[in-house]
């Protein structure tokens, strides 16, 4: 599913050499930090810290996954990896995101499902919530409707 143009949020990144294998090809593995810091980042910008959610005892996971690679990302590579927050599905709070290569085609789409937990009581009383917290449903509406009416700080 893929919304307007103002509802991506986007971060900048180069492919560096630890981000390559052997063929200065960028890394499947590599993919997963990228997009887990374009959720950080938006979370931020939108007046969320993660670092908030976990001292609260507070974590998303990610429950599912899918990655499609439709062209190769190379060492030196500019990449914008562009990311939406769609709406939920029962628990899950789903995100789609976009690498786009340097010549601004998709070289690769991803599909991550999250679900909040709260570890707060220790290993054996983590429990998974279906109700949000205020300060993320008010992050995860402002990432929904898009960076223009979000407090971006510099």
């Amino acid at each position: 599913m893929q919304r307007s143009d103002k509802a991506w949020w986007r971060l900048q990144r180069r492919v560096l050499p630890q981000h390559t294998d052997h063929a200065g090809v960028m890394w499947h593995g590599a993919y997963l930090a990228w997009l887990e810091e374009a959720r950080v980042e938006a979370l931020a910008q939108a007046g969320l810290a993660y670092s908030a959610l976990s001292a609260r005892g507070l974590e998303l996971p990610v429950v599912g996954l899918r990655i499609d690679y439709r062209q190769a990302l190379l060492h030196g590579d500019g990449v914008e990896i562009r990311s939406q927050v769609l709406p939920r599905r029962g628990v899950k709070l789903p995100w789609h995101s976009q690498f786009m290569g340097p010549d601004g085609a998709v070289a690769a789409e991803a599909s991550v499902d999250l679900v909040l937990v709260d570890l707060s009581g220790g290993p054996s009383q983590r429990r998974l919530l279906r109700r949000l917290p205020q300060d993320l449903e008010q992050a995860l509406a402002i990432l929904r409707s898009g960076p223009s009416e979000a407090a971006v700080q510099p």
